[in-house]
């Protein structure tokens, strides 16, 4: 019989790693994330606190809604909004929130979610006006 070996990850897909460092201690992380709602905010389409609501309802931790026990935390400015995680939390959850409180109050037509930075989002305006002059440019 033949030596039995392990199955061999799939290249370009590794594993996940956890972070330790000395004996056995995990490292604590970290994670800031922004969400910058300036432009509907200052026209008045959508209400930051709302959001803010939102994503702390929302939220799983540990496959719990609501739950975020300190873990978590939300903090809301003029127009923006930070969540601090003491836990892993990926930014695209975050941004898959987003989009669904955008779908949610009808916003998602007139608002996309761009990532402005490594560590943040912004909400921008389809560039509507730029398709409408290219349309004419074309007709002409």
């Amino acid at each position: 019989m033949a030596p039995t070996t392990k199955p061999q990850p799939k290249p370009g897909k590794r594993a996940p790693q956890k972070v330790k460092t000395g004996k056995g201690k995990k490292k604590k992380i970290s994670l800031t994330y922004t969400v910058d709602c300036s432009q509907p905010v200052e026209d008045g389409l959508m209400n930051i606190g709302d959001f803010e609501k939102y994503l702390q309802d929302r939220i799983k931790v540990n496959g719990k809604t609501g739950q975020l026990q300190g873990a978590v935390n939300i903090e809301k400015g003029k127009q923006k909004v930070v969540v601090h995680s003491e836990i892993a939390l990926s930014k695209r959850y975050l941004k898959y929130l987003t989009k669904r409180f955008l779908k949610k109050h009808n916003l998602r037509d007139w608002l996309r979610v761009v990532a402005s930075a490594k560590d943040s989002y912004e909400l921008r305006y389809f560039n509507i006006h730029q398709d409408e002059e290219e349309e004419e440019e074309t007709e002409k």
